[in-house]
């Protein structure tokens, strides 16, 4: 039987081809820039309060006489509530859109530090870096998701990896913020209520910017039908371009309203591509924040078990020479050639690397007790994380699951990361008592290669192609009507 096209769907997809092919094909914007910093002040506040409350629980742990299990338990609940957060925004922004919820989620985060520097006793705690967690869960695919539809092709991998990356700064405000309130004279009561409550300042500072932001295009255009919206805003991204988008939106009233019927996402995310493409984002940022987590959240200790006589202004003044001397360059140096690189590329050599790291100290015992040779090693695998998968499983999801499922898989491989994240928070205090500091790098190096041989095993190459080329998903979400029409 021959099935006579449809003019009307025709032209709806000459309007979707046209509008995608402009905000691929696009110069970077002033536009990019601002969403850049409008996502990326999330990841600063998200690295500030998950830095800080190691810092705290050092200030705090004499005053409320926590135990090893109490300090393990604050250290790592808002990572466990971060899965739970990345798992349900990601999945409400795959329903309603993005631009719904994409401010909600610092509304949640600011309350949560504000919770936790009000907070009278360890239960009232626990509960307000729960509510925390939830905000820094949702934020990771929101974020990513919103970069990477309003993105161009040929910058796509720097403008995702720039959002990240202003998590750097606040691995760096962080030890400066500690280091200023250790200093200053104040009671440690209100020492670590100041540095849990600072937290909030940059995410309600940022809350009126991303009340500005629109919907995506790409969520406007191919899961609502809103041609003329998803036009109006590619030509308010690519400058000088709303004439040419606009003329060819008006041409039919059909191609206003057609929205992409709304498949299952079950069915989308286990066809066998998408579900081995799953399993490796997921499965790598799970390894990685096992290590990367573990070992952050774990400073102090990891530092102490390094020089026991330090005080902990000592051991902060070494934490931000890491930070600043390995891990912002490491940052700095993916954003600018991950789009020449690669993704697959940076992300194995940055697990090979933190292996390699990670095993010298593990195996040579003497590294562990001499400072600079360990700070020198310490700083190699910060280097590589950032200069690696702690930037590209980021910014993978973002970039290689369908639209109807992009933020939804985003936030499965967040979760999954934040599961890593809450193990490493929980585990290494125990890996550092029971077997010191090589004992808990051994760890780490084990994380890191099994991260290097599942990247190999699952991962594509997005570089270079169009968010829809990658995903293919007009031929997935073609053989699904067929099996429709058939059955």
């Amino acid at each position: 039987m021959v099935v006579e096209e449809n003019p009307r769907t025709e032209l709806a997809t000459d309007v979707t081809r046209s509008v995608l092919e402009t905000l691929d094909n696009s110069k970077l914007s002033s536009f990019h820039w601002k969403a850049m910093i409008t996502s990326g002040m999330g990841f600063f506040t998200d690295a500030y309060d998950l830095f800080i409350i190691g810092v705290a629980l050092a200030v705090l742990t004499p005053l409320w006489h926590l135990s090893s299990l109490e300090i393990s338990l604050i250290g790592s609940t808002s990572l466990l509530a971060a899965a739970f957060g990345s798992v349900i925004f990601g999945r409400i922004a795959d329903y309603i859109g993005r631009k719904r919820i994409y401010s909600a989620t610092l509304l949640v985060l600011a309350a949560g530090a504000i919770a936790s520097a009000l907070s009278p006793n360890l239960l009232c705690l626990l509960i307000a870096r729960f509510i925390l967690g939830l905000g820094i869960g949702g934020d990771y695919p929101l974020s990513a998701t919103l970069m990477s539809e309003y993105a161009n092709r040929k910058d796509r991998g720097k403008l995702i990896t720039m959002v990240f990356s202003m998590q750097g700064l606040g691995l760096i405000l962080g030890p400066l913020v500690a280091i200023l309130l250790l200093i200053s004279g104040l009671n440690h009561d209100i020492t670590w209520r100041l540095m849990l409550a600072l937290g909030a300042i940059p995410a309600l500072a940022t809350f009126y910017l991303r009340n500005q932001i629109a919907e995506t295009p790409r969520f406007a255009l191919m899961m609502q039908g809103e041609a003329e919206e998803a036009a109006n805003t590619v030509a308010t991204t690519v400058q000088g371009k709303r004439g040419q988008v606009s003329k060819q939106v008006k041409q039919s009233t059909a191609a206003r309203k057609e929205p992409q019927k709304k498949q299952s996402w079950l069915y989308v995310l286990f066809q066998p591509r998408y579900l081995r493409w799953l399993i490796g984002t997921a499965g790598a940022w799970f390894l990685l924040d096992i290590a990367y987590y573990g070992t952050t959240i774990s400073s102090p200790l990891v530092l102490k078990s390094l020089n026991s006589q330090a005080n902990l202004v000592t051991d902060m003044v070494y934490t931000l020479l890491i930070f600043v001397i390995a891990a912002l360059p490491g940052y700095i140096l993916a954003a600018f050639t991950i789009d020449r690189l690669g993704r697959k590329w940076i992300q194995c050599v940055g697990f090979g690397m933190m292996t390699l790291a990670f095993g010298l100290l593990a195996v040579a015992p003497s590294l562990t007790t001499i400072t600079l040779p360990f700070l020198l090693m310490y700083g190699l695998s910060y280097f590589f994380t950032e200069f690696g998968p702690n930037v590209t499983t980021f910014v993978y999801p973002a970039e290689i699951f369908p639209v109807m499922v992009r933020s939804t898989a985003h936030g499965l491989s967040a979760a999954l990361g934040k599961v890593g994240a809450f193990i490493g928070a929980f585990a290494f205090p125990y890996l550092l008592n029971t077997f010191h500091l090589p004992g808990a790098m051994a760890f780490a190096a084990i994380m890191s290669v099994i991260g290097l041989v599942l990247t190999l095993s699952t991962l594509p190459e997005p570089n270079g192609r169009s968010l829809e080329e990658i995903s293919d998903e007009h031929a997935v979400l073609a053989a699904h009507k067929e099996k429709e029409r058939i059955a």
